[in-house]
């Protein structure tokens, strides 16, 4: 039996999901809350999900997906203590929001810890899933149904979560800054832009599916393309004297700290 699933906020994590579904199963049954009205009603015409106050999502879903900012977590939580929530599923997507504080306003519920990226949109998330301690087998394959149905997924113990974060859960950020950055290096060096966005997609879908597709490890797939005082040779001394390995590191830890910080504020 297909479980339905209710979403708490529409935003953009949440269209990349339901996008992510509707591309394999178009008759999954899915409710969305969602405080405005406008973005409700693209949802409901752009995927055909059912508009929903909180009640009704609450009592016809499987499983509840919380996609609203680290900040609203708090709120929706007093909001769904009045609900009756047994055998259901709660699935939290909001990066620094602790299970402990799910079991201090849900005590006994079942809570899953979710980090997707908005590469779910195209089939091609890594999520991260953090299972809380009252989750049933049933409910640990029903969380691997959603999320691998738009990628791959990863379960790991809650202290890993900020880790993973900073790599997969905002790494489509990184990808994205450094093709922006060499598209303007293409269009510097006297590309049009359009030429330089073609060239740059090109290259980037390429490599990725190198590194997914061969047996080599990135290091050794950049090996084998840089020859000796030759012009690849050339670029790369650039980045490593400007120590970018260290900039990434530095990026990463920012990251990482800012979602340990977040847990700080969400913990009590």
């Amino acid at each position: 039996m297909t479980q339905s699933i209710g979403f708490i906020g529409g935003g953009n994590i949440a269209e990349a999901i339901i996008g992510g579904i509707r591309k394999i199963d178009g008759g999954r049954q899915i409710r969305v809350n969602e405080l405005f009205e406008e973005r409700l009603q693209y949802l409901v015409d752009k995927y055909g999900i059912i508009a929903s106050g909180v009640q009704e999502l609450v009592e016809n879903s499987d499983a509840v997906i919380l996609a609203v900012k680290p900040k609203d977590v708090r709120g929706v939580l007093e909001t769904l203590r009045n609900y009756t929530l047994k055998d259901k599923l709660i699935i939290a997507i909001a990066a620094g929001v602790p299970l402990k504080l799910f079991y201090k306003y849900l005590p006994g519920i079942a809570v899953i810890r979710v980090m997707p990226n908005t590469s779910t949109a195209v089939l091609h998330s890594m999520t991260g899933l953090v299972r809380g301690e009252k989750v049933t087998k049933e409910q640990v394959e029903m969380a691997e149904q959603i999320f691998s149905a738009t990628g791959k997924t990863m379960w790991i113990p809650e202290e890993k979560m900020n880790a993973l974060i900073s790599i997969s859960g905002s790494g489509p950020a990184y990808f994205y800054l450094f093709a922006e950055s060499l598209i303007k290096a293409g269009v510097h060096l006297g590309l049009s832009e359009e030429e330089a966005g073609i060239l740059v997609l090109e290259t980037l879908v390429g490599a990725g599916k190198m590194i997914a597709e061969s047996d080599k490890s990135p290091g050794r797939l950049r090996e084998e393309v840089t020859s000796p005082n030759g012009t690849t040779f050339a670029a790369l001394n650039v980045f490593y004297d400007d120590q970018l390995a260290l900039t990434v590191l530095k990026a990463t830890q920012a990251c990482a700290q800012r979602a340990a910080d977040l847990e700080g504020e969400n913990s009590e």
